[in-house]
This record gives C-alpha cells, structure tokens and sequence, in this order.
C-alpha cells in the first residue's frame, strides 16, 4: 500500500460539543445524525427497541428503488391489485381489487400517504407475495449491519416481533437519501392527485408537514400506530448540509412536528460543512516502468468535513493508492484520501483517475524504450 502525507493547515479540530439539552422531552428515544458522514449529533435512547409504525416502509422503498435501479421494474409497469392488498386497513389509497395502476402512482401512494395498500400491492409485485418481500427487508438491514430491527410485515402495523430503533432508522434513512436520492422526489410532493382523470379521483396530501413549514425539509416518512405514538423520520437540506432526525413515540403529532425542528434547528445552528479540497484536485501521480506518460490521482468528488461551528480546526490528509493492476479505466477507484485532526480519523475520500491506462506488452516496452534511446542520442 502506497502512503504519503499532506499537511494542510486549516482550521483546529476539537471533538464536538456535549449537548446536555434533551431536544425531545416528549419522545420515547431519538437521534440526530449529517446525513453524508453519518455523525451523530444527538441521541436519546439510539439503540431502544420500540415500535416504529409506517417508518418500516421506508426499507420498503428502498428496496423498490433497486429494483427500479436494476432494471428489474419500471415506473411505467402496471401493476394489478390484489385482493390482499385492497383489502389492508389503516393508512390507504383505497386501491380496489384487480385496479390496474403505475408503479409510479404507488410510489406516490406509499411515499406521500403512507398508504399501506400500496405497499402491499408493491411487494406483491416484486416478490411474490408479502411474505417473501419481507424476507427481503430483513435481509436489507442485515446488509447494512443493523442490530436492533426486525419485520414481520412491510406497512409497520403493530406486532411483538415488529421493532427497530432510532439509530437504526437514520442508517436505514441515510441509505435512502444518499445511495437513492430519487426518493427526495417523492417525499417532498406535498399534495397531488391519483387516477387524475377518472371517476376515482383520489387528493394526497403529504402526511410528513414539515416538508411544507420547514425550510430546506424535502422528506422523509411518518409513523402512527397504538404501540409505536407518533414517529417521524425528517430531512432537511440547508448550504450542503443535510440533517436526518429520527423522532419516536411521541403522544401527539404536534408536539413531534414540533420537537423534530427543533432538533433539526439545533443542528443547522451547531454545525457546518467545511469542503476542503474539490473533485478533481490532484493528490497523488501513478506511474509505471511500462508507461511513458504520468497520470495524475484525483480526487472522485469534493471531500468536505463536517465542523462544529464554535471551533477552529487543523487537518492532516493522508492519500493510500491500491496496488496498481493494469490496465486501468477512467473513473476506476484507486485509492483514498484519508482526513485526520489530532490523529483522530474524520472523513475520507475516493480517489480515480480521468482517462484510461491500458497494459503494455514487453514487445511494446522493448520497443519504446530503444526508440527513446535512439532518438536521446540523436
């Protein structure tokens, strides 16, 4: 493994504050995490195992989202209702057996209405049947290494073995909004229409209302059952920095709008992202005995830091190439920059190259290599 190292003097890094003040008195447990780092900036209770309601869904749409990703289902596929799903309680789209509708359309349904018909109707059709699709959401958090959540339905109606925690749905919410942003497009419509043009016309009115009083809010999904109280898993974005606060068993959904911005409030007032280098910009040079050229080792995106806004910080990069294999493709991952403040690791980043090294053959380099010879002493 190739290391060097580059000293950066920016500002002081000094570990982030204690909060002392308890942003959810009312709710059972909580967290407040950044989004692209994973950062907790506030917890209560992160690991409880409690009811979460209709957060569940949430992995629901993620795994939609792959499969649309993969090419396995489009938005434009139809989808016929069974009589299983139409015939689910509690939150709805009232979907009527064998109704033939738009993966896109359900996705509003389960996104903005919280509509546990859709739901079912959706796993129905990616797997099968209900039972299948939820062997899939179990194996969903195993990948992301979740310890305290486990599902026995896909809409979050209550069940003794139906749980997760606050810091697990931040992780599952993370994976949302930063590996399938496209969900953003859905959790922040705040009203629209289903079968628009037919006599049964259905008005969605987003059931999340932070996204409608909340500056930078654009997500993500509620809760409410007996067992779980009112639960809320916001978003919101403000000068590229994007908070998720997890809010649950609240007894009142008021009070949990309320409590949600104010711990959303007091993470965009306590913290910041501070970009320190930007994509592109060169760290490091490969080259090879069978190359003639140098290719310089960039940096894939912006590698930017999260910082308390009451400190100043000093950073030290360290940048760690791969073991060169070529040939090599444009946008290949060779390596990573690593950030450290105090010999404390803090973020890290990918590092590519921006065009193509194919592999030369020793015919090739005996070749080259004689010419340049010829042509150095002429």
């Amino acid at each position: 493994m190739k290391k060097r190292y580059l000293l950066l003097f920016i500002i002081l890094f000094i570990p982030f504050r204690v909060y002392a003040t308890d942003y959810i008195p009312n709710g059972d447990s909580g967290i407040l995490i950044e989004a692209n780092s994973g950062k907790i900036l506030f917890e209560k209770e992160k690991d409880k195992r409690v009811s979460v309601a209709s957060m569940t869904k949430m992995v629901a749409q993620i795994i939609i989202l792959e499969e649309i990703e993969k090419g396995n289902i489009s938005f434009n596929d139809i989808v016929t209702v069974s009589r299983n799903a139409s015939s689910m309680g509690g939150s709805q789209i009232y979907l009527e057996t064998g109704e033939k509708i738009s993966v896109l359309d359900l996705m509003k349904g389960i996104s903005v209405a919280s509509g546990n018909d859709a739901t079912v109707a959706m796993a129905e059709y990616i797997s099968g049947s209900e039972e299948k699709f939820v062997e899939k959401m179990n194996l969903k958090v195993k990948e992301l290494g979740l310890k305290n959540t486990h599902f026995v339905n896909c809409t979050g109606l209550d069940d003794d073995n139906h749980y997760s925690s606050s810091y697990d749905m931040a992780m599952i919410a993370r994976e949302l909004v930063v590996n399938h942003p496209k969900i953003l497009e859905f959790s922040s419509i705040y009203e629209d229409y289903l079968r628009e043009n037919t006599s049964n016309k259905f008005w969605l009115v987003n059931t999340n209302k932070l996204i409608r009083f909340y500056d930078g809010a654009d997500g993500l999904k509620t809760g409410h059952t007996d067992n779980a109280g009112y639960c809320l898993a916001a978003t919101a974005k403000r000068n590229n920095l994007r908070l998720i606060g997890i809010v649950l068993g609240e007894k009142d959904s008021k009070v949990r709008n309320q409590e949600t911005m104010e711990l959303l409030d007091y993470g965009f007032n306590s913290v910041k992202v501070n970009c320190l280098l930007s994509k592109n910009t060169k760290v490091d040079t490969i080259r090879s005995l069978f190359l003639n050229e140098e290719v310089d080792a960039v940096l894939k995106d912006d590698l930017c830091v999260i910082e308390d806004k009451d400190y100043e910080y000093h950073y030290t990069y360290k940048v760690e190439l791969n073991k060169i294999n070529f040939p090599l493709y444009k946008n290949d991952i060779v390596g990573k920059i690593k950030v450290y403040s105090n010999n404390k690791f803090v973020s890290e980043g990918n590092i590519t190259i921006l065009k193509d090294i194919y592999k030369m053959n020793i015919f090739s380099f005996i070749k080259n290599n004689f010419l340049n010879l010829i042509y150095g002493i002429i």
